[in-house]
């Protein structure tokens, strides 16, 4: 649609600053359930407020990089649809193939490591880096973040898991 991809980058890091600013001043006007003695570190819109200051920072960051960029074609403008659809069919196969069929933690483990496996085999395609150490890699990234992810769910946010 957009012939430069630094256009399609400022266009998108602006529609996720407005989302994030108003992810923050929707959570940030919520009720706050005072009159039930709710700890303020429980109010209900802590988490939207939390997301929304994060997008903001990532939008301004995909904004400013996309203004930093140089003049050249984006070299990865050729596979992006490629990886586009890839990605979808990942995340479908997560959603419905993985989740709740097996502990969470697994299910998001083999999710991450085979994400991650794709996305640094093809990014690492002409390099001379050893197969091996590239699928050690990914498999501790994997058990280490779907730990992470487990825990937080289950102790930060009291969230029971599958």
């Amino acid at each position: 649609m957009f012939s430069d991809p630094r256009t399609a980058d400022r266009i998108t890091g602006l529609v996720l600053l407005m989302l994030g600013i108003a992810m923050l001043v929707g959570g940030y006007t919520m009720d706050r359930l005072e009159i039930r003695q709710i700890h303020p570190a429980s109010i209900p819109g802590l988490v939207p407020m939390g997301l929304g200051a994060a997008m903001i920072i990532c939008s301004l960051l995909l904004i400013l990089s996309a203004g930093a960029g140089n003049d050249q074609k984006s070299t990865a403008e050729q596979g992006s649809f490629k990886n586009l659809f890839i990605s979808i069919i990942l995340c479908i196969g997560y959603a419905i193939g993985l989740l709740g069929k097996m502990p969470f933690v697994l299910a998001t483990g083999i999710f991450i490591f085979v994400f991650s496996l794709y996305f640094s085999w093809t990014a690492d395609s002409g390099k001379n880096h050893s197969t091996p150490k590239l699928v050690i890699l990914t498999a501790l990234f994997a058990a280490v973040f779907s730990g992470a992810i487990s825990l937080l769910f289950q102790y930060g946010f009291l969230v029971r898991l599958p």
